[in-house]
């Protein structure tokens, strides 16, 4: 289902990036999982040309040539297709990290290689994810990037940046702690990206590089024994507001 294309990440060394394979206009529909993601791949399309909003399930179905019902059969409805959407994003990212990981050296690396991964992926989605993003605030929207139908993804994308930290030599608090702590920096990389107009997001890689660099000094100060009572009062807080769960 990917190809696997390739470039350079921060650390010099090449980076692998899945890309889903293109399917050409009027190309014959085949099996179920085909004819599932020939009716994704248009409705990105057509998301990344039109816009969320503007974009009707009809104009999906007529874009794949597919009778509406069908497309209903697959994807009950935009939101369905926005979800599918999320776990392609989410599918690829791991894809990327699983293949790079074991080979990135220093930590820094390995951060930032995750994170420009994720950019890399959602480069051409700027406008798609501006209009989904209005739903961060809409808790029991089910394409809230907050809410409960997305929490099964952001607990992949945390385990992924605990997959980073695990040659780290880490208290066992600060390896729970921080993992979350990644990803919320990450949405912040993500909303920064949605206004950076700049050259291959030059922007937003270098807030990328800067915001990895202060992480891995934080790291240096947040190991020390004299620490712990604060990471101690930390997790209690978060526990609490049942951002990470109770040991």
């Amino acid at each position: 289902m990917f190809k696997l294309l390739s470039r350079t990440n921060v650390a010099g060394s090449e980076v692998s990036h899945p890309q889903p394979l293109a399917f050409q206009a009027g190309e014959k529909i085949g099996s179920r999982e085909t004819t599932r993601e020939l009716i994704l791949n248009a409705a990105i399309r057509l998301f990344r040309e039109r816009g969320f909003d503007e974009t009707t399930m009809r104009e999906v179905a007529s874009e794949v040539g597919v009778a509406l019902g069908l497309a209903y059969y697959y994807f009950p409805s935009k939101e369905a297709l926005v979800m599918a959407y999320y776990e392609r994003v989410q599918r690829e990212h791991r894809i990327v990290a699983q293949q790079n990981l074991p080979h990135t050296r220093a930590l820094r690396d390995r951060l930032a290689m995750l994170l420009n991964t994720k950019l890399d992926i959602l480069k051409d989605d700027r406008k798609l994810l501006g209009a989904l993003f209005r739903y961060t605030g809409s808790p029991d929207h089910p394409l809230s990037f907050l809410g409960k139908n997305t929490a099964p993804l952001r607990a992949d994308c945390m385990s992924l940046f605990a997959e980073a930290l695990e040659p780290e030599r880490l208290p066992d608090d600060l390896r729970e702690l921080l993992p979350l702590l990644i990803w919320a920096l990450h949405m912040g990389v993500l909303l920064y990206f949605l206004y950076d107009a700049s050259p291959n997001l030059r922007r937003t890689r270098r807030l990328v590089d800067g915001s990895v660099g202060l992480v891995v000094g934080f790291l240096g100060l947040a190991k020390s024994p004299l620490l712990r009572p604060v990471r101690r009062s930390v997790m209690t807080l978060l526990r609490d507001a049942r951002l990470i769960p109770r040991s």
